[in-house]
């Protein structure tokens, strides 16, 4: 649980106070009230600093519905110098694969050694609280972007990936490309019920991928914390398709 340190002043001196970031909602910006030294009385006022102004600071307790808004772009936190250098790291590519798309390549990210250690730690910062125990990523590059977070959070990481990967029992789940169907595949027994999982990808566009590797953790009986991205591609509107899971993402593409 993340805790955060006030300030309480009077008159003549400076006391200093921590409170849980749970509580930080119900309090208001300065608490004032009086209280009794040596006979007099005097008023104290406590300075109570923001805690939810950066969705990064979102706590395991909240839920989806009251953390919702919490959850939307770490981009909006103007007060972090990493994601400037998160996003200037990351290339893109006009008409790639096909003419008509702007490819988002995290390659040169990769290259970019402290932004990628900024990338990793954002999450890990956001998911270390959360009691989360599997971190499942979406092929391929979910499987970058994963197994650092999984191993920094304690969680066992699990890879989502296309058909015929696999090599032991699977269950498959289908899913809409814009020409076609697809499938994703996870291993049986690698996820138990009641298990709290992270989705992980390096970019959301339609989210059919997103939305298929939540129904894979859900029909094994896992609980989906909430997926979690580099990049979005909001004019996609792939958000809108998670089925009301929260979303999390570091930078707009561009």
């Amino acid at each position: 649980m993340q805790s955060s340190v006030g300030v309480c002043s009077s008159s003549s001196s400076n006391w200093l106070f921590r409170f849980s970031a749970a509580a930080a909602p119900l309090l208001p910006s300065s608490l004032t009230f009086p209280i009794s030294k040596s006979s007099s009385s005097s008023l104290i006022t406590l300075s109570t600093p923001s805690l939810i102004s950066s969705p990064l600071r979102s706590t395991a307790s909240a839920s989806a519905a009251d953390s919702s808004h919490l959850t939307e772009m770490a981009s909006n936190d103007a007060q972090d110098p990493r994601l400037p250098r998160i996003s200037s790291a990351i290339r893109v590519i006009p008409d790639f694969p096909k003419p008509g798309i702007m490819f988002q390549d995290i390659t040169t990210l990769l290259l970019d050694t402290k932004a990628f250690k900024d990338t990793i730690d954002l999450f890990v910062e956001r998911y270390r609280d959360q009691n989360i125990s599997v971190v499942a990523g979406v092929e391929a590059r979910g499987f970058i972007f994963g197994p650092p977070i999984a191993l920094a959070i304690g969680a066992k990481f699990v890879p989502m990936r296309k058909p015929n990967k696999l090599p032991g029992e699977v269950i498959s789940e289908e899913y809409s490309l814009e020409y076609g169907t697809d499938k994703m595949e996870m291993h049986v027994g690698a996820v138990q019920a009641g298990d709290r999982a992270l989705v992980i990808d390096d970019l959301i566009a339609t989210g059919g991928t997103l939305c298929a590797a939540i129904k894979l953790l859900e029909r094994v009986g896992a609980q989906v914390v909430e997926c979690a991205c580099v990049i979005e591609l909001p004019e996609l509107k792939g958000r809108e398709k998670l089925t009301g899971k929260p979303l999390f993402v570091l930078v707009k593409g561009a």
